[in-house]
């Protein structure tokens, strides 16, 4: 898909008042913004270290990405396309409002003092009584609403190896053998915890890298690590204080001698996630940018989904707009919406993007697969017009670089 690369000059200027150079640079084009959306730019050879960033007198808050060379910051309606890098105070403390922080086997990652998103890296233990074969690490739980509601769910009873939001591939073929990573209870294979690579803070936004193993207990020389996955997660900081980003990127690999296939099935891979069980069949709701609905939605593909429903108190509304990038497989990408009636009348609320669900997919050895998310976790209500928006940012990011004169 082409993508746009804005050529910003910036322009050395000298403050009436003061004696320190400020350097000005532009954003180009608004093309019509309806929402908040993480921009970057590169930044060349400037020392950013000693600048802060400005709009419309405003300091912005920023991060830089020592590995890119790029900023980021969070861009929206109502603000100039003009931005200002002004010499930093000597005295100011920059203090990382997002944060990446370990214990007792989670991570969470916060905005302020607020938790949002917790990722399992110790090993979960299934309720007393329960089977220990559903054990599990590596998965998003909880995920929280801006106001604290609670929309993951783990271990339900009437599925013990649902986790939360997690990717697990289900009918697999290893040479003749099939293994599914899904249903853990099995005992055919199981996707685990191995190491974090990366955690980072910041000001606009926070995160981390892992690396999971799929790990094949079936095969003859079992157990083997049939897939090794990197998963980067990332949440940032919006203008809107009702609603926040989450970015979820899998890319994986096969070391086994003749790779893995993904035969076709309605569940794996992708993103899935077990939703909260207050939601049910009179209290939540789906739309697609297909415009299907809950009842319609299933074994569809759309290129986004806004998945809502009842908030704790009652009175209001929360819930997810998950997008697929469009170089994902099978884009607009297939889903899996459980039917309205399902678990015995009660219709609980389960979705997932699946690229596997129609065709499979044959995972050549050491070659490397990458899928990509986002997920705008909001309060209230969010639009069509505003999903659209988010979903051609998130596809079409605006490129840019700054060239000093």
């Amino acid at each position: 898909m082409k993508r746009i690369i804005l050529i910003l000059v910036l322009m050395p200027i000298m403050a009436c008042t003061s004696k320190k150079e400020e350097i000005i640079f532009s954003l180009g084009e608004n093309n019509g913004i309806l929402v908040d959306r993480p921009t970057s730019v590169h930044i060349g050879d400037l020392d950013i270290s000693k600048y802060d960033l400005y709009n419309n007198g405003h300091l912005i808050p920023y991060d830089f990405d020592t590995e890119t060379n790029k900023i980021w910051f969070v861009h929206g309606p109502g603000k100039s396309l003009e931005y200002t890098l002004k010499p930093k105070n000597e005295f100011q403390n920059d203090v990382d409002k997002l944060t990446a922080k370990k214990e007792d086997g989670l991570l969470t990652l916060s905005i302020g003092n607020e938790p949002r998103v917790g990722y399992r890296y110790g090993m979960h233990y299934p309720p007393n009584g329960v089977d220990s074969i559903f054990k599990k690490s590596g998965f998003i739980h909880p995920l929280l609403t801006p106001s604290g509601d609670t929309l993951t769910r783990i271990n339900p009873p009437d599925h013990w190896h649902h986790y939360g939001i997690w990717g697990p591939w289900t009918h697999t073929r290893i040479d003749t053998v099939r293994v599914d990573f899904w249903n853990i209870g099995d005992g055919n294979g199981t996707v685990l915890h191995k190491e974090f690579k990366k955690e980072s803070n910041g000001q606009v936004a926070s995160g981390f890298t892992a690396v999971q193993e799929h790990m094949d207990l079936k095969t003859e020389n079992s157990p083997q690590v049939a897939l090794e996955e990197k998963l980067e997660v990332k949440i940032w900081e919006l203008n809107n204080k009702n609603r926040y980003i989450m970015d979820y990127s899998s890319s994986f690999t096969s070391p086994l001698k003749n790779g893995i296939l993904f035969e076709a099935y309605r569940y794996g891979g992708g993103i899935g996630m077990r939703f909260t069980e207050r939601w049910k069949k009179d209290n939540c709701k789906v739309l697609t940018s297909e415009g299907k609905d809950r009842l319609s939605a299933d074994g569809t593909n759309a290129k986004w989904a806004i998945v809502s429903g009842e908030a704790s108190n009652g009175t209001g509304t929360n819930g997810i707009l998950f997008l697929s990038h469009s170089g994902n497989r099978m884009h607009p990408e297939p889903m899996r919406v459980w039917p309205i009636d399902g678990n015995g009348g009660r219709g609980d609320m389960f979705f997932e993007f699946c690229p596997i669900r129609h065709e499979p997919w044959e995972i050549e050895p050491n070659q490397v697969y990458q899928l990509k998310y986002r997920m705008v976790v909001f309060e209230g209500e969010l639009s069509p017009e505003e999903a659209e928006a988010y979903w051609k940012d998130f596809v079409e990011p605006v490129q840019s670089e700054l060239e000093v004169n």
